[in-house]
């Protein structure tokens, strides 16, 4: 096995042993992105040259367990003189004269960054396929999507181009990649993390967090990227706690819970097969796990018109900041300017040969929900909805560790797969729950736990505001029940 296929703690392990050189650490990082770029189109941009100055800074940086590992980061976040394009034709030539402050931090602590990986258009979208230079392949089926919209970064840890690479999450951006790419998928508590650098999305959803192949491993990563930031007025303070030295798979007397209505087999007569099936039968056995460890796990019941709301509730907030948060994209200040006769002509042809069809979709039903006479009626009363599922899931967190359910009701679509009716059960309920941690800024992870038709499918825990660390402890513990950690693939072959 590769040392790049490793965990961190172990690749750290063996640069200060000498039983590898970040040089060559490096490079064999580079030569699989090149290899596996044709294959999964996981980078906008491979950053070769910026990495050999990173790495002639080496020196400077002290010891940490990043230090000299490659890492590859979602094309959202701002690269001082690196195009940052968000996937966008509107941005394809833009390079940002700053850094985002995750840029800084893990510049600071030694990480090498290789890439700037793909996404869903300006965030925008849970496929993977809109981004302007192509679609995302998943590495365990080439014929299938890995989702989004941080699609690249979960490539890039799937195939095992880096050991960790970084993402944001606004609905489950992360965390569903994750499940589709047998990887871990991490986003924090609101916070956290800063979110300076990040192009906007939906600013009040929006979670900068990071892909893995080990739980621990996020635990590093976290440790290097958390704390206040000036220029983040949303930023929380550091807890001053190195979360990897305080992981260690004890959770007896833990209490979990899970939403009856989402697992009950019986609440999916009509769309009930076999992938279904074995999703939620690979779940029951995973409570059993939970319990043998000392935790006990409830299952609870919530109206299920809250759950169905789940949806259209997130697609009202988001559409509506996202119209105004990229209100600036005219090709006046910011995007690739069209001609025109005059100014509003420029804008308009900017926008309109700029974005995408399903940008434009976005944009012009965010402009009417916050047209002032449907204000009250969609975008305030979708704010009242939030406010209810945030209550009642803060309720329970007073109660209860953490919450466990299944990522995903399938296993990754086929491209060309018939996509699933919107207003079924299926779609509203099991597709959509990991948008709960979004609108109250809960931290929650995805892990993998297992295989469905030779595809992997993710777990999903989520825990009270500020418990970051309790609930990477809960991953860790469970994690190590199944087989499934550090998985590559395609089995570790990049010969």
């Amino acid at each position: 096995m590769s040392y790049l296929d490793k965990s961190i703690e172990e690749i750290s392990n063996a640069l200060k042993n000498g039983d590898i050189t970040t040089d060559e650490l490096v490079k064999e990082s580079f030569d699989r992105a090149h290899k596996c770029q044709d294959m999964f189109n996981s980078f906008v941009t491979i950053t070769e040259e910026n990495a050999k100055n990173q790495l002639d800074n080496l020196n400077g940086i002290k010891n940490n367990p990043l230090k000299g590992i490659p890492y590859a980061i979602k094309d959202n976040f701002s690269t001082k003189g690196i195009l940052s394009t968000a996937s966008s034709n509107i941005l394809k030539d833009y390079v940002p004269f700053f850094n985002a402050t995750t840029v800084n931090k893990l510049y600071k602590n030694g990480a090498i960054m290789i890439g700037k990986t793909v996404l869903d258009e300006l965030a925008m979208g849970g496929t993977g396929t809109t981004g302007h230079t192509g679609a995302v392949k998943n590495p365990w089926d080439k014929n299938r999507l890995i989702g989004g919209s941080s699609a690249g970064s979960a490539s890039a840890v799937a195939s095992g181009i880096v050991p960790f690479s970084i993402g944001s999450d606004t609905g489950d951006s992360i965390r569903k990649p994750a499940a589709y790419g047998g990887v871990v998928g991490f986003k924090p508590t609101y916070g956290l993390i800063s979110r300076y650098g990040l192009f906007a999305f939906a600013s009040s959803m929006d979670h900068v967090g990071c892909f893995t192949r080990y739980v621990k491993d996020v635990a590093y990563v976290i440790d290097a990227i958390k704390g206040q930031d000036e220029k983040d007025m949303t930023s929380l303070p550091d807890d001053n706690i190195k979360y990897s030295e305080h992981i260690d798979g004890n959770v007896s007397g833990k209490k979990l819970f899970y939403i009856e209505e989402i697992v009950d087999k019986n609440n999916y007569e009509d769309t009930m097969d076999n992938e279904l099936e074995q999703i939620l039968d690979n779940f029951n056995n995973i409570i059993k796990n939970c319990e043998n460890l000392g935790m006990k796990v409830e299952k609870i019941s919530i109206n299920k018109d809250l759950l169905k709301a789940i949806f259209p509730t997130y697609i009202t907030i988001s559409c509506a900041e996202a119209t105004s948060n990229n209100s600036n994209l005219t090709g006046i200040i910011f995007g690739s300017r069209q001609k025109g006769a005059s100014v509003d002509e420029v804008m308009f042809n900017t926008r309109t040969k700029g974005f995408s069809e399903l940008i434009k979709r976005r944009f012009v039903l965010g402009s009417y929900i916050l047209q002032k006479e449907n204000q009250e009626r969609l975008f305030l009363n979708a704010g009242r909805v939030r406010r209810l599922i945030v209550d009642k899931m803060t309720e329970l967190f007073s109660k209860y560790d953490g919450m466990i359910l299944p990522a995903t009701g399938s296993i990754a679509p086929k491209f060309m797969e018939e996509v699933i009716d919107k207003l079924s059960d299926r779609y509203l309920l099991l597709e959509n729950h990991m948008a709960i941690a979004n609108f109250g800024g809960f931290p929650s992870i995805t892990i993998p736990c297992g295989f469905v038709d030779n595809m992997p499918i993710g777990l999903n825990i989520t825990s009270g505001i500020k418990k970051d660390l309790e609930l990477l402890n809960i991953a860790y513990a469970i994690e190590n029940t199944m087989n499934y950690k550090g998985q590559i693939a395609g089995g570790n072959d990049h010969e």
